[in-house]
C-alpha cells in the first residue's frame, strides 16, 4: 500500500471521519503544512510510547499514578465512575468534584461482546470496597448501554452494602421546554426535587 493510501487509511479510523474527510486532511497536510503532519507524528508517537493507564483508576497518565489519583486533598469517601477519560475531563472542568475516579474504559455491549470482565467491574468492585469510599456515583452516558452498565454497577455494589448514587437527568440549564426531547422532559419530571 501506497504511503498516501496509509496515511489516508489510518485517519479514517478516527471517530466520525469518513473517506473523504480523510483524503482532504492528508491532502491538506501534505501539501499545505508539512511541519504539522511532522508536529502530528511525533506527538502520536510520544503519547503512544509515554501515556498509559494508572494503577488506580484507569485513566490515561504518563505516570503509575494519575495526578488526580495522587492528590491527598481530594475526598476519599466519593468515586465517580465514568465511562472513559473523556468523560472524567468533563467532570474536572465543572470544577464541582472533588472526589476521586473510575474509568471503566468502556461500558456494557452484550450486543458487541463487552461484558462486566471487559470494562473492570471486578476492579470497580474491588477499589469501591477499600473502606474510605462511602458513595460511588455512576456517571456512565444516559444511553441504553449506559443505563445497562449503571444498573448491573447498582446491583453489585448493593450487594456488597456499598452505596451508590446516579447523576441526576433533566432539561439543560439555558433551554426552552419546547425545544426540549420528549424523553428529556419525561426524565426531568421523574427526577424532580423539592425547590
Amino acid at each position: 500500500m501506497a504511503a498516501l493510501d496509509q496515511l489516508i487509511e489510518a485517519l479514517r479510523r478516527l471517530p466520525g471521519v469518513g473517506q473523504k474527510s480523510a483524503q482532504r486532511m492528508a491532502y491538506h497536510l501534505l501539501q499545505h503544512d508539512r511541519p504539522a503532519a511532522e508536529q502530528l507524528a511525533q506527538a502520536l508517537r510520544a503519547a503512544t510510547e509515554q501515556v498509559r493507564h494508572c494503577e488506580r483508576c484507569h485513566t490515561f497518565s504518563e505516570t503509575a499514578i494519575c495526578a488526580v489519583c495522587a492528590d491527598g486533598t481530594r475526598d476519599a469517601s466519593l468515586l465517580c465512575v465514568v465511562e472513559s477519560p473523556a468523560d472524567q475531563a468533563a467532570m474536572e472542568r465543572t470544577g464541582s468534584y472533588r472526589g476521586y475516579y473510575f474509568v471503566l474504559q468502556g461500558r456494557l455491549s452484550p450486543l458487541d461482546g463487552i461484558g462486566a470482565r471487559d470494562i473492570g467491574a471486578a476492579q470497580l468492585l474491588q477499589r469501591a470496597g477499600d473502606g474510605q469510599v462511602r458513595e460511588v456515583i455512576l456517571a456512565t452516558s444516559f444511553t441504553a448501554e449506559g443505563e445497562a452498565t449503571a444498573h448491573v454497577l447498582a446491583e453489585a455494589l448493593k450487594a456488597r452494602g456499598l452505596r451508590s448514587t446516579r447523576l441526576a437527568r433533566g432539561v439543560p440549564i439555558g433551554s426552552e421546554l419546547e425545544y426540549v426531547d420528549l424523553g428529556t422532559i419525561a426524565h426531568a419530571l421523574v427526577d424532580r426535587r423539592d425547590t
